[in-house]
């Protein structure tokens, strides 16, 4: 799956689960340009672990600040 494709499906989950409603773009910060608080961010972590069959392990997720890391650790994951 490319990063494109990622992205695309991290927007669709955003959108249909925290009312995310605008473009989604790499260098978006979750907490601050997302507005997600920690509810927001725990719904945004399991639905995409939901949307692509995945684990987010909870050291690396506390690491996730931006879109693009979200799509950099989904990529990894799917690749093994």
């Amino acid at each position: 799956m490319t990063p494109d494709e990622i992205l695309a499906g991290i927007h669709g989950v955003a959108r249909e689960h925290i009312d995310f409603d605008g473009d989604l773009r790499r260098e978006m910060r979750l907490v601050e340009d997302l507005e997600l608080d920690s509810l927001g961010a725990l719904t945004l972590a399991v639905e995409v672990e939901n949307r692509f069959r995945i684990r987010l392990d909870p050291e690396v997720e506390a690491e996730i600040e931006t879109v693009g890391d979200l799509v950099d650790v989904v990529g990894r994951l799917l690749a093994d």
